[in-house]
């Protein structure tokens, strides 16, 4: 593919990404019971999905939503597997398009605050304001008359929240989705898994590799339990990607670039890998930023290089952990 025809299918998926996001939250509305979400008009004419934060929400909800944070330009199955003997489910996702849906739309790299309101943003939303410096580094902006912004938040955005995105994304509140669901609920927990991909790829960012290389990913990743407690469900989650998370990534790239990265990018290369994240967290103080930000990657993860079919894999899942972390008889 020439340069110009990787522009042209990159700012094709850029645009569809907000239609799509938009056609999945009209779906969710319009199966709002059978979700157990609940949807809202705001004061100021935006629609607020409560897909699991004040609502019980469920994991078809968070599978919604997680097709949602990737802009439509991947698929989300829930399925069943076993950890430790027990019956558990686990995220698959295959994207296409992995630059957009990943970085311009699924990361949640926007800190939305507003008086005591406190998010992490994901969706296409996030390309319209572009107000990280994931948008310097990569032409990923874009323009669009609707959009969705999906929130991590244990608490529903006002209207006053709406109306900040909408002006930082130059829309109209009216035409501004929010979906919001907590970390440990029922929607929370598999929109969580269902990030592999865009881990893999953002540890790959970091180390300084060319994203506009990967051509597609797929990505498989236990979903945690539900919990109500805040810390255990961030070191649930986070345990699942790190000790349990399976990505291969699709590329061009010269084979000497993947063979110089690819023992640097799975959990297990980072100084902070090997215990269960609530134990981390708590042994740094309970200071996030104190944890090293190259432990966030998936636990195993393969590149293959399209031109030749060369593959290579690094890194390792580790079960004993992962069940220590989901309170699961079979953990050490």
């Amino acid at each position: 593919m020439t340069r110009e025809a990787a522009r042209g299918t990159r700012d094709e998926a850029l645009l569809r990404m907000h239609a799509n996001a938009v056609r999945i939250a009209d779906d969710m509305a319009t199966a709002a019971r059978e979700l157990g979400i609940r949807v809202a008009t705001l004061d100021d004419g935006a629609r607020l999905i409560d897909a699991g934060v004040e609502a019980e929400g469920s994991y078809e909800a968070g599978r919604l939503f997680s097709e949602a944070c990737l802009g439509g330009l991947g698929q989300v199955a829930l399925a069943p597997r076993t950890l430790a003997g027990a019956p558990i489910r686990e995220a698959r996702v295959s994207v296409r398009q992995p630059l957009c849906g990943c970085m311009a739309s699924q990361y949640a790299g926007w800190k939305i605050r507003k008086d005591r309101f406190f998010a992490m943003g994901s969706g296409p939303a996030r390309s319209l304001a572009a107000a990280e410096p994931l948008f310097e580094k990569y032409p990923l902006r874009s323009r669009a008359e609707r959009s969705v912004l999906l929130l991590e938040t244990s608490a529903l955005p006002t209207a006053e929240v709406a109306a900040l995105v909408a002006g930082r994304c130059g829309l109209e509140p009216r035409n501004l989705t929010l979906i919001a669901a907590s970390t440990g609920r029922a929607a929370g927990v598999p929109q969580i898994a269902a990030r592999s991909v865009e881990t893999a790829l953002h540890k790959l960012m970091e180390l300084g590799f060319d994203l506009t290389t990967i051509t597609a990913g797929a990505g498989v990743c236990p979903i945690a339990p539900v919990t109500a407690d805040p810390l255990e469900a961030i070191g649930r989650t986070n345990d699942a990607i790190l000790y349990g998370a399976e990505v291969t990534l699709w590329l061009r790239a010269p084979d000497r670039a993947i063979e110089e990265v690819i023992e640097r990018v799975p959990a297990s290369a980072s100084r902070d890998y090997g215990r269960p994240f609530r134990d981390l967290f708590q042994a740094h103080g309970g200071d996030f930023y104190r944890i090293d930000p190259l432990l966030f990657s998936p636990a195993r993860v393969t590149l293959v290089n399209a031109p030749g079919g060369s593959s290579v894999s690094a890194g390792r899942l580790d079960e004993a952990i992962l069940a220590r972390s989901f309170g699961l008889a079979g953990g050490s």
